[in-house]
């Protein structure tokens, strides 16, 4: 028997070496990529290496933007704070681990929504409307909770009277919300509060951006009905 030329007939050193080569180096250039792209990418490969300081900066540049959304999912600040803990537990287990496939806010959104709603079948409810203080951090679109800057521009703006009505204004939108399905709530918090395509919240929820983009439809077409008696008269709803 002639002797081999040491490939092709073992597939683990003819073809499955090269292929994983190949496969390594595609996922070193994507994480070259991504880490270009976005900072919070690299802020994660900073903690994948255990940087000093790194994973603090990115409990402080996400914690509230987390609570912000969970509170409408699971709808009790105490419980959205819990979640909130557990998302950067699981996130620090599995830094080392860490290969960065999509945006970081993308892969630390799935692991949140995966948890709240884990979190609701385990108790056997469906999302609730937040308590008391849901009005109080809502940007002036109503939805999510409202970033520094957005605090900072209400507390600037207008009347008291303007002011109460931005107030009342969240009040009935919350209510609008909290009739949606959950998946369009999720949809609608990820695409309004945290800015993402289509694309991202698709991965996000493991739909299609098709089915995405069908749940938005439907969600801002009740928002629209459930809001435009209010915009139109300024008064609420008996």
């Amino acid at each position: 028997m002639a002797p081999g030329n040491g490939r092709g007939n073992d597939p683990g050193v003819g073809e499955g070496q090269p292929h994983g080569r190949e496969r390594d180096r595609e996922a070193a250039e994507l994480e070259a990529q991504l880490e270009a792209r976005d900072p919070d990418v690299k802020l994660m490969l900073q903690v994948r290496d255990d940087v000093p300081g790194a994973f603090e900066v990115l409990v402080e540049r996400y914690q509230h933007r987390l609570v912000g959304v969970l509170v409408h999912l699971v709808g009790r600040v105490e419980e959205a704070e819990d979640l909130t803990q557990d998302v950067f537990l699981r996130v620090y287990r599995a830094r080392k681990g860490y290969r960065p496939r999509a945006k970081f806010s993308t892969w630390l959104f799935t692991i949140a929504n995966n948890l709240a709603s884990n979190h609701l079948r385990g108790k056997g409810r469906s999302p609730i409307a937040p308590g008391a203080g849901w009005g109080e951090g809502t940007s002036a679109s109503g939805i999510g909770a409202a970033r520094p800057a957005d605090d900072r521009a209400v507390s600037r703006e207008g009347t008291p009277s303007s002011q109460l009505r931005k107030v009342e204004l969240a009040d009935v939108v919350r209510d609008a919300m909290e009739l949606l399905g959950e998946d369009q709530k999720v949809a609608v918090l990820l695409n309004k509060f945290e800015e993402m395509s289509y694309h991202d919240i698709a991965e996000v929820m493991g739909r299609s951006e098709a089915a995405v983009k069908s749940l938005l439809a439907r969600a801002r077409t009740h928002l629209r009905e459930q809001l435009e008696p209010y915009l139109r008269s300024g008064q609420r709803a008996p």
